[in-house]
């Protein structure tokens, strides 16, 4: 059992002094640090269902990249960060100022001037990111835009060779792996840029095991903090700065163009699907290779 105690550490002394036993906060210290005490953040670790073969596609995603970053083919993790509304909206965090500012003392949408849904493009194996800012809903269709745009102005230049991009992303939202309309977007991206794409699911409740939400939108969220978003090109410029010791960097773009959410699927698309998409044998659900076709 874990034994914690919410008092600190003068509040220690004014309990122990009551029983007549006078120590310092120093000894205080002394006393929890010999019985293993020592502040700790809750960890979100408890699994809160049981996902049937969660370990099979961990173990097939490890295998995807490991052939893929043997071959230097690009391994891209996707993922839309939470929206954000523009204004002088108060923001979690600190940052330095040579005063204290001022925001809107409540976060209400109706006065706010817009808003933005980040959506994010990690290379996994070149430490890059991507940010797209949005200024409409958070589609597929958005979502395939904004690969598209990243593949066509950069990533084709890195990666010349390439015949097949490795997507790794989440099971739900914009890109879920039961969705159809995700594969027949899927499938228009694939033919548009001539090239295949290995899609990989995380099973769910493993979002956190996504590679963007540590090693690029942690990033985001520390330049963004105590910021408030005054307008979206000011959001770009301020993500363009994201950087760590480590080489990463993030190139960021508005996508200011209107999507629409519940757009009906192709008629055709179910029965001509087998012609583009290959699913794997043992775990279908979250694996499948998309062909661009003749």
């Amino acid at each position: 059992m874990v034994k914690w105690t919410h008092l600190d550490r003068r509040q220690i002394v004014d309990l122990l002094a009551g029983e007549g036993l006078k120590v310092s906060r120093y000894h205080v210290a002394q006393m929890l640090r010999v019985r293993g005490y020592k502040k700790r953040k809750l960890l979100k670790m408890n699994d809160m269902k049981q996902v049937e073969q969660r370990n099979e596609q961990f173990e097939k995603i490890g295998c995807y990249r490991s052939v893929f970053t043997e071959q230097n083919l690009p391994v891209l993790s996707i993922d839309t960060k939470k929206k954000e509304m523009l204004g002088n909206f108060h923001r979690a965090g600190q940052c330095y100022s040579t005063a204290t500012r001022r925001v809107n003392d409540h976060d209400f949408s109706s006065f706010s001037d817009g808003r933005i849904v980040p959506h994010g493009i990690y290379d996994v194996n070149a430490n890059k990111g991507y940010m797209t800012l949005g200024t409409s809903s958070d589609t597929s269709e958005f979502v395939c835009d904004n690969l598209r745009r990243v593949w066509v102005e950069h990533l084709q230049f890195h990666y010349p060779e390439a015949d097949t991009i490795l997507l790794l992303c989440d099971g739900g939202g914009s890109n879920a792996s039961a969705h159809y309309i995700v594969k027949q977007d899927l499938v228009k991206l694939a033919k548009s840029l001539g090239i295949s794409i290995l899609v990989a699911h995380y099973p769910p409740y493993c979002s956190k095991y996504n590679p963007i939400e540590h090693r690029l939108f942690s990033q985001v969220s520390r330049t963004w903090q105590g910021v408030p978003f005054c307008n979206i090109q000011f959001v770009k410029e301020l993500t363009d700065t994201t950087a760590t010791t480590t080489g990463l960097t993030v190139a960021t773009t508005i996508n200011a163009k209107n999507y629409a959410t519940k757009r009906p699927l192709d008629q055709n698309f179910k029965k001509d699907m087998g012609r583009f998409i290959t699913f794997d044998e043992k775990i279908p659900k979250w694996n499948y290779l998309i062909k661009p076709g003749d």
